[in-house]
């Protein structure tokens, strides 16, 4: 660390280094945390979250029990153990609550004044976060497995939305209407993704185990459907061509960069692939167990060299190295099955929910040089002196002199 910071210093290296190289060991270094708790508020088992990029703070999570919770990340106590408190509820007791489990849940890229959430009810409702009310609602014919905003988008305000029908339904923000639907698939769309690099591209996974990529502005299909045999037809069956996997495809995750599309299948296996070309680049990250028959929610570190890639697991969550496929570690804390996890880039953070009705914190282990210093100003507190940073006390002065 000293040397990246020397070498900053003197100018002889690249600041965004020393931030790639410390980002990393965090990662690395991710344990549950016995001081960070999450109020526990399901009564059921979470099936998804989400953490707004706004101002990072705040946390959505769905549950199997239909009740939408938001939470407050921030630690306003001063002190290392602490509890992210609710805030709000859409709880049991509300009029607009989902009558069935909540599938997804998305903060509104651009303010925190608005989420998106969908349901089993065959319902998507788009929130008032200050009312808790619905401003809007869609309605389908079919249970809604996924749907998804673009984070980049800024010519459009489309939602897509994957449901037990095969069509991709395109919902329309501004208007309030479902304007467009994109055929190709055969079985249920259990998973939708918008690309974070182009604003029009959007990757679909179904249960017919094809995973096809859309350009919205085309009306004549999809650009191309993913096949994990690279067009080698001597290796696939008849009954198998252009299969992304041999089972249902229940997950889809881009890279922060959008140069790479990761997807998971009920086959037990997790492939990368060329999010331009659509080429499977052959990392093997060995069987990657998926009992789920809905979305699987699973996320992709930011900001490290290299990047991290962290999936459910039966109980466990599992950490692999994005291009080499090296299993790094296996995160063990929940009691029953995890269904998801979101990566906070700001701290190195990861937050997991599961079966067993938990969200947990998993935070970088701190070094003994931060542990110490610490230490030091809890005993500073404990002496009568602040325990806040000197860089935000107030030093303001009251004496008109």
């Amino acid at each position: 660390m000293l040397g990246f910071l020397t070498a900053r210093q003197a100018g002889l290296d690249d600041p965004l280094r020393l931030q790639r190289s410390e980002s990393t060991r965090r990662v690395l270094s991710l344990k549950l945390n016995p001081d960070r708790d999450v109020e526990r508020i399901h009564g059921n088992g979470i099936n998804t979250i989400d953490i707004e990029a706004i101002e990072s703070r705040y946390m959505l999570s769905g549950g199997a029990d239909g009740v939408i919770v938001i939470y407050d990340l921030e630690n306003y106590s001063g002190k290392p153990q602490y509890t992210c408190k609710a805030v709000c509820t859409v709880g049991r007791s509300s009029r607009y609550v989902h009558k069935f489990s909540v599938e997804t849940v998305q903060w509104y890229p651009y303010d925190t004044g608005m989420f998106v959430s969908s349901s089993f009810d065959k319902t998507m409702k788009v929130w008032d976060t200050e009312t808790l009310k619905p401003a809007e609602v869609f309605e389908f014919e079919g249970n809604v497995y996924s749907h998804h905003l673009s984070p980049i988008a800024r010519k459009h305000s489309l939602i897509a939305v994957g449901t037990k029908n095969p069509k991709i339904q395109l919902c329309d923000l501004k208007s309030g209407s479902r304007i467009h639907v994109l055929q190709g698939h055969r079985a249920e769309v259990l998973s939708v993704r918008w690309s974070p690099r182009y604003e029009h591209i959007l990757a679909t996974a179904s249960a017919d185990s094809k995973v096809k990529v859309w350009d919205v502005r085309r009306a004549s299909g999809s650009l191309f459907t993913l096949d994990q045999h690279n067009g080698d037809k001597s290796k696939a069956s008849s009954e198998a061509v252009n299969t992304a996997h041999n089972g249902r495809v229940n997950g889809l995750c881009f890279t922060g960069d959008g140069l790479y599309l990761l997807t998971t299948g009920t086959d037990d296996r997790m492939r990368l692939w060329n999010s331009a070309t659509g080429e499977n680049t052959l990392v093997n990250y060995g069987k990657v167990c998926n009992e789920s028959r809905k979305r699987l929610q699973f996320t992709v570190s930011r900001g490290c060299s290299p990047e991290f890639v962290f999936v459910p697991c039966g109980s466990s969550i599992a950490v692999y190295a994005l291009h080499t496929g090296e299993l790094v570690t296996m995160l063990r804390g929940h009691y029953n099955n995890v269904d998801c996890c979101e990566f906070h880039p700001d701290f190195q953070e990861l937050y997991s929910g599961g079966k067993d009705c938990n969200i947990l914190a998993w935070v970088p282990v701190l070094r003994a040089s931060d542990v110490e210093e610490e230490s030091n100003c809890t005993n500073k507190g404990a002496a009568g002196q602040s325990s806040v940073n000197p860089a935000f006390q107030d030093t303001w002065s009251s004496d008109e002199d």
